[in-house]
């Protein structure tokens, strides 16, 4: 086999596709692949399962290539980690994701689709979704006997429930609702603070 040199990686790399990911370009996997058998003809990937209990799949993944002679010569590895139920797609899907993403890994420290990053594309998205489910409102216990409440990002104080009319919004709607609109979970009287500053804020200045 040909000896596969460092501009050989950069000509194919220019070839593929990258995604914008909150402005940074990242390369899929599938990319990384079709770059791999573009070098490789006579490459393999192989996946392997460490673990996978409560919950927590580990995967590892070889990528290299077939010598003339049939021996075994490897390029690369790569290993992930994914937790079930740790995002949206992780709700049915952890396990595919963690092989995956180990693959993305194993194929990037060859060289191929990682000019900007190590991480794929679907690694990077997927931590960010992680980061998303798993970011929810400080809990609030005065003692085991009590029920949690949301705490306020502002004074520390447990959110309290709201009345709107006739409706009484619970403290965790509050937490969401006032985190939509302020960008931190408040409870009433910060929020009031909050509508105040920014009725006072000058027009188009950002809040």
């Amino acid at each position: 086999m040909t000896e596969i040199t460092y501009q050989d990686i950069a000509q194919v790399n220019a070839e593929l596709n990258f995604t914008d990911v909150k402005g940074k370009m990242y390369a899929e996997v599938p990319q990384r692949v079709k770059a791999f058998r573009m070098l490789y003809p006579r490459g393999f990937i192989i996946t392997d399962m460490i673990s996978n209990a409560d919950g927590v799949c580990v995967f590892k993944a070889t990528a290299g290539y077939y010598g003339e002679n049939g021996e075994a010569y490897t390029l690369g590895t790569g290993t992930a980690y994914e937790r079930e139920g740790s995002s949206f797609i992780n709700k049915t899907s952890y396990i595919e994701n963690c092989e995956t993403s180990a693959v993305g890994r194993a194929l990037g420290f060859i060289g191929l689709g990682s000019e900007t990053s190590i991480a794929s594309a679907e690694e990077v998205v997927n931590a960010i979704n992680n980061q998303g489910e798993t970011k929810k409102p400080k809990q609030c216990k005065c003692d085991d006997s009590e029920p949690a409440f949301p705490v306020c990002e502002a004074c520390g104080r447990p959110i309290q429930q709201l009345a709107i009319g006739d409706k009484i919004v619970p403290p965790e709607q509050v937490a969401q609702m006032t985190a939509k609109k302020y960008g931190l979970p408040l409870c009433n009287e910060c929020a009031a603070k909050a509508k105040a500053a920014k009725a006072q804020a000058p027009a188009g200045a950002e809040q």
